[in-house]
């Protein structure tokens, strides 16, 4: 009989401790990025009026979001996710590094934006003129998330 004991004994114990460890584990978050931002000296490189798409292809990589025209802008993005095992995940950094380009090619504007509170943050801007290009695509990137409400959408 002790040894049955013992053996229901050590089998409580390990269960209690593996549930210990879910419990924990569930309430632990994990963290995802997703995309690509080029390095902030990288990007210092790069010289407004001077440089082309073929030479910040090659310095800093193509993006992976493009404008929909062929002569707009590159647009790269990178975001953070924080998951929980029972929730949803959530979005909680998101950075778009913009770069337009003239007709001819040429690096016209280098902009850096943050998201903080749903709100278009610009973080960096190295401009040539004051026509600052792409920023309603921008407003579109970062205003569509979390802001659909499918009344309005279906007319109600």
């Amino acid at each position: 009989m002790s040894y049955l004991h013992d053996r229901l004994h050590k089998v409580a114990r390990s269960v209690a401790a593996l549930l210990l460890v879910a419990s924990v584990t569930a309430c632990t978050a994990t963290y995802r990025n997703h995309g690509y931002m080029p390095l902030p000296e990288d990007v210092a490189l790069i010289q407004v009026g001077k440089d082309t798409r073929e030479s910040v292809d090659a310095a800093i990589g193509k993006p992976g979001t493009a404008g929909l025209l062929a002569e707009s802008g590159y647009y790269y993005v990178r975001s953070r996710f924080e998951h929980y095992l029972y929730n949803a995940p959530k979005e909680i950094d998101r950075e778009v590094l913009a770069i337009t380009f003239t007709k001819s090619g040429t690096v016209e504007n280098i902009e850096r934006f943050g998201l903080e509170d749903g709100q278009v943050v610009v973080l960096e801007r190295r401009v040539t003129d004051s026509n600052v290009k792409g920023v309603s695509f921008l407003r579109q990137l970062f205003g569509s998330f979390g802001r659909i409400n499918l009344a309005d959408q279906l007319g109600g």
